[in-house]
């Protein structure tokens, strides 16, 4: 699962670096679907970005 999840960042952080989403927004919209399966609330996160992994790292079970 976790090289899976790192596998996916690292394919979106290389697109992102083409598109101009940073590296904090593609690890938050990832870990934002993980926990919550849902588009809408990805959207949100990857616009927090740093604040919702920050957020993420500090509430995960």
């Amino acid at each position: 699962m976790l090289e899976c999840v790192i596998m996916i960042i690292a394919e979106m952080t290389t697109q992102a670096a083409q598109t101009g989403i940073g590296l904090g927004a593609a690890i938050a919209v990832v870990c934002s679907w993980d926990r919550n399966r849902s588009i809408l609330w990805a959207i949100l996160a990857g616009f927090l970005s740093w604040i919702y992994v920050i957020y993420f790292a500090l509430t995960r079970e």
